[in-house]
């Protein structure tokens, strides 16, 4: 039931995790539900705990980048810096490392510093040319870091590769063709600009040229 109401009442999804927890206090998967939700309600406070709960029993790192909001939540983005950077990113599956980027990224625009907080977002899946699951909150996140230090144009071409990215999706999955899709260079209408700056961006988290498990591009499209 928390399932079913997370989008659509966010506040009776949480009753719902908590009469679980009550009941089933002990199960991974019943904390990590209990600490959405409260996410989701703004109780940013129970959420981190849940988290750390869920952690320890689980053993897994996959909700890293909620714990690392969640600590901006509290007003805590010094330790939300400290904790992004507790993990190895490497042993992070990619859309993992894709939100713990945003995350972070967040957590330096909380402390003013936008320079350090695009250069967070400067990973290798801040591709253009091709659209996964991540991607639309991705270039959404990199353009409104634009934005913040005053670089409009810039931003508006990001905004645009993220509608590009998710209109992309929405066709690849009413077509049933997997989950990711190529999108081209040119069908944005930017063949003049500069490659996406990750091309000559550091990599320390990542591996080039790595692609999410399970992800199959489509046929590239003209």
């Amino acid at each position: 039931m928390a399932a079913r109401l997370i989008d659509s009442d966010p506040a009776l999804a949480h009753l719902h995790a908590m009469s679980a927890a009550r009941r089933a206090g002990r199960i991974a998967m019943v904390r990590e539900t209990l600490a959405i939700t409260a996410y989701e309600t703004g109780d940013y406070a129970l959420a981190l705990r849940e988290l750390r709960t869920y952690r320890r029993i689980s053993g897994k790192d996959d909700q890293l980048p909620l714990m690392v909001d969640s600590e901006r939540g509290v007003g805590r983005p010094e330790r939300a810096l400290e904790l992004g950077r507790s993990v190895d990113r490497s042993t992070l599956d990619v859309p993992v490392r894709v939100a713990l980027a945003i995350a972070m990224s967040g957590a330096r625009l909380d402390l003013g510093q936008t320079e350090d907080a695009l250069l967070e977002l400067q990973i290798p899946q801040l591709d253009p040319k091709r659209a996964f699951s991540y991607s639309p909150a991705l270039f959404n996140a990199y353009a409104e870091t634009l934005e913040v230090l005053g670089r409009e144009e810039e931003a508006a071409v990001w905004h645009d590769r993220a509608m590009i990215a998710s209109e992309a999706l929405e066709q690849s999955a009413a077509d049933d063709e997997g989950e990711t899709m190529v999108v081209v260079e040119e069908f944005l209408g930017f063949d003049d600009e500069p490659e996406s700056p990750t091309a000559d961006a550091p990599e320390p988290d990542d591996q080039p040229g790595e692609e999410p498990t399970g992800e199959s591009a489509a046929d590239e499209k003209a």
